[in-house]
This record gives C-alpha cells, sequence and structure tokens, in this order.
C-alpha cells in the first residue's frame, strides 16, 4: 500500500537594512526590524495560523491516520518568539498530536554544509536543541538547507546518528529510476534517502493558480486520481513544499485551503493510500537500491544544483568572506557578535545576488527586498567589512584581558546609545577600519565588473546564435 508523506519547510531570514558605506565602523546594527516584523506578521495570518488551523482540525477529525511533518528553521523560531509568539503556541499544539513530525536542519538556513563541517555540525546541534527545548521530539531524520545533498553530506549525516535525510529527486541523479521508493546512501548504506517527487509537489507549490495551466483548476479528487494512478509497486509519495505555498505563494482567494482540507477526505475514500511521517517511510519500506550523489544537488530551478546560491563571482565572494572569519568568530566571546554570525549565514542572503533570477525572474522575486543582485551584494558586503572590524576589535580586547592585570572593578554596561560613541577611537582600529574597507569596497567592484561581464557575453552569445538560426 501506497503512503503520502506530506513534509513542509518552515523559514524566515532575518532581514538586513540597507546598510550604507559611511556607516562601517560607526553603527553596528544591521536589521530591518520593521521589515522582519511586518512580513512576519503578513505571513502568520495569511499563511501559517490558518494552515496551522486546518492541520489541526484534520488531525482532530482522522486522528493517527492524517499525518504530516515540518521543518522549521531557527531563525523562524526566533522570529516566532520575537514577534508572533502565537503561530509558536499553534505549532506546539500541533506538537501534542503526536501525529506531526519535527525534522532536524541548520539552524540559521545555512550553506555550511558546502564548506565547513564542523560549522554545519555545530548549526544542526543548536537547531536540535531547540526543537527539543519548544516542542519535546528529538529529531531522527534530517532536512538539509535548499535539499542540499551529496555523498559527503551523507556520511556526516550518518555519523550523527540520523536514520535518513530527505533531497530532491533529481533527474540527473535518478536516471530511469522513480523517486516514489526509499533509497540507501552508496557511501553508507545504513543513512536511507527520501526523495522529493518534483512534479506533484511544485503542481500545488507552483501551477495551483496559474490559470495557463492546462490542469487548471487543480482539485483535490483529480490530484488523488493522479496517485492512484501511479504504479502501485511504488512505496511512497513524497510531497515537499514550502509552508508559505498555502496562503501566501497561493492565496486564499485561490481554493488552496479547501484544497488541503478536502485531500485527506479523498485518499482515505480509497484503501489503496495512507499518510506517514518521514519516520514512519523509512522504518516501514527497506531501500530498493544505493543513490551516489557526487555533486551537490538542491531543489531549484532544471540544474538541481546550487548556482541559485553560489553560481556568480557575487555569490562566490561573498560567501567565501564570510567563512573566511569563523575562526576568529569562534574565539570571540561576544554573545550579539555570534548571534550576527549566524544570521549572515543564512542562503537567502546569497540567493538575492542571483542574476539568473535578475535575468530570467522568479517565483520567489516577492521575497526580494533589492532592486537588483548588485544592489543585494553591495549592501552585504558593507556589513561584511563592519562585522570584520567588530571581530579584530573583539579579538584585541581578548588579548589585553589575557595579558594586562585589572586596575579596577567591572563596571556596569553602558547604553547601545553610549556604547556607539566611545566605539573604534582608537588610532589603530581607526586604520583597520579604513584599510578593510577599502579592501571590500574594491574586491566587491571586481566581483561586479566580473559579473556584468559574463552577463554581456552571455547575451552575446545568444544573439549570435539567435542571427545564425535566422540566417540559416
Amino acid at each position: 500500500m501506497k503512503t503520502i508523506c506530506l513534509y513542509f519547510q518552515v523559514h524566515q531570514p532575518f532581514r538586513f537594512r540597507k546598510y550604507r558605506f559611511f556607516e562601517i565602523g560607526n553603527e553596528h546594527y544591521y536589521y530591518d526590524d520593521y521589515a522582519n516584523e511586518s512580513f512576519m506578521r503578513k505571513v502568520a495570518s495569511k499563511s501559517y495560523l490558518p494552515t496551522n488551523k486546518i492541520l489541526l482540525d484534520l488531525i482532530k477529525e482522522y486522528g493517527s491516520r492524517f499525518k504530516v511533518a515540518f521543518s522549521i528553521s531557527g531563525t523562524a523560531l526566533d522570529q516566532f518568539e520575537l514577534y508572533a509568539p502565537e503561530v509558536l503556541e499553534s505549532f506546539q499544539k500541533l506538537a501534542a498530536t503526536n501525529s506531526v513530525e519535527f525534522l532536524s536542519e541548520t539552524y540559521s538556513h545555512t550553506l555550511a554544509s558546502l564548506i565547513n563541517k564542523d560549522e554545519f555540525i555545530q548549526q544542526i546541534v543548536e537547531h536540535d536543541e531547540k526543537i527539543e527545548k519548544l516542542f519535546g521530539k528529538k529529531p531522527t531524520v534530517f532536512r538539509n538547507t535548499e535539499l542540499i545533498y551529496n555523498n559527503e553530506i551523507g556520511d556526516w549525516l550518518a555519523e550523527l546518528g540520523f536514520k535518513a535525510v530527505l533531497t530532491e529527486g533529481a533527474r540527473h541523479i535518478l536516471g530511469w529510476k522513480s523517486p516514489n521508493y526509499v533509497y540507501a546512501s552508496a557511501t553508507n548504506p545504513r543513512l536511507k534517502l527520501l526523495l522529493k517527487n518534483s512534479r506533484l509537489s511544485d503542481d500545488i507549490a507552483f501551477r495551483f493558480s496559474n490559470r495557463g495551466w492546462d490542469q487548471y483548476p487543480l482539485t483535490a479528487d483529480k490530484f488523488v486520481g493522479w496517485i492512484k494512478a501511479m504504479d502501485p509497486k511504488e512505496d511512497t509519495l513524497n510531497l515537499f513544499m514550502n509552508y508559505d505555498t498555502f496562503g501566501n505563494i497561493q492565496p486564499k482567494e485561490s481554493g488552496i485551503f479547501e484544497f488541503l482540507k478536502a485531500f485527506p477526505k479523498e485518499v482515505f475514500k480509497t484503501n489503496q493510500l495512507t499518510f506517514s511521517t518521514p519516520s514512519e517511510v523509512v522504518e516501514r519500506f527497506q531501500p530498493v537500491a544505493p543513490l551516489s550523489v557526487q555533486y551537490p544537488i538542491s531543489w531549484a530551478d532544471e540544474e538541481r544544483d546550487v548556482s541559485a546560491w553560489l553560481g556568480n563571482e557575487l555569490q562566490q565572494e561573498a560567501f567565501n568572506k564570510l567563512f573566511a572569519l569563523r575562526n576568529k568568530v569562534l574565539q570571540c566571546n561576544n554573545p550579539q557578535l555570534k548571534l550576527d554570525w549566524k544570521y549572515l549565514q543564512c542562503s537567502d542572503h546569497f540567493y538575492y545576488m542571483s542574476t539568473k533570477f535578475f535575468i530570467h525572474g522568479s517565483l520567489y522575486s516577492y521575497f526580494n527586498p533589492y532592486n537588483s543582485p548588485y544592489e543585494a551584494f553591495i549592501y552585504y558586503m558593507n556589513i561584511l567589512s563592519d562585522f570584520e572590524i567588530r571581530i579584530h576589535q573583539c579579538a584585541e580586547a581578548s588579548s589585553k584581558a589575557i595579558t594586562e592585570e585589572p586596575q579596577q572593578a567591572p563596571q556596569p554596561k553602558t547604553s547601545r546609545a553610549k556604547s556607539k560613541k566611545t566605539e573604534n577611537t582608537t588610532p589603530q582600529a581607526e586604520e583597520k577600519k579604513k584599510v578593510s574597507s577599502k579592501k571590500s569596497s574594491t574586491r566587491a567592484s571586481v566581483a561586479i565588473e566580473k559579473e556584468e561581464s559574463s552577463q554581456k557575453k552571455k547575451a552575446t552569445t545568444k544573439k549570435a546564435a539567435s542571427k545564425s538560426k535566422k540566417s540559416s
């Protein structure tokens, strides 16, 4: 009997304000509090709260027969606590039903798995501690940022004791095989792989309200009919999507809430289908084959690679500079600096710099607070320059504290406004600030020039190819 695994990603980044060059070394607060609060309140009222209520009602109606899974990033949980505690309470009510599984992921939705194993693991540990604290559940299945996975990441997750990982059912990896089975890591068979069925997931997440789609309108009975028509030998249908799908990406007026309400009813009309959590799927079914993934895959674009976040010079410059600071961050005993470090890693900041979507458009363009990828890059690099200055100052302060004898008792902490005036007043700090800012500005300019040149070359090549076709 085939089972349906419903998994929802819940994530919100902390959005940064437009941080100007002249603020470097003078102002250390990077966040757009108004944008963060207003967007969270908006998505809470339009999506999270009404959808959570529907799921709770469905669980009450169908009991343990209806089940779902969530992966909630640490940055989303932090914003629930700051701006929308009622959303957190609604998730806790769902957790109390025991029909909901909470998955593990990285705390700040980081891309650390692509560059630093230690940071990757640290963020997983912090995230899982938060999940256990808030929901009383210890995650045993992992979902990486943007469904990114390869063999090496799988080995790390197996070392941590995870029994399964969710990732994309990429065609270039599967070949002729179906995503509707449980697979195993080729390098560590103990780790099972659950693969997203992209076509059916995207029918709901992206195509549901598209009037130009040949299957519009999508109703619950039509969708369940497609599932019933699938090969009966297949074990599982993994429907993975962003939770914003309900009420935000697909607005209430599209009928998405009515679809969600009717979906389990249509499933239970037949005795051919059930619902399961990811943990139940991997316990119930054995892997049909090992799956080797040498290069990182993700959910994004036709390529299903990581080019949406690291595909151009701008993104790579920002990404490499950020993670080059990690060892210095670890040496600092400054809670705010370490919190900023986590929030700077969020994959969204690199997504905003993508020239792929700037040229061709994106389904997620309305999430982007910047007018262009170049603007996103410049403001982010300005923040990184200031962040680097703070790290150097922290290191100097720690060194002095070790080598110098204290001359007086510790003083009370100054206010934020007062500390701004007294910060960076030493000649050495001022000189470091200027040097760091100039270097960052130069690297940013070079990266932008390279990326713009690359885009022009691509455009010229396309024009030449088009002319050649016409002449032939």
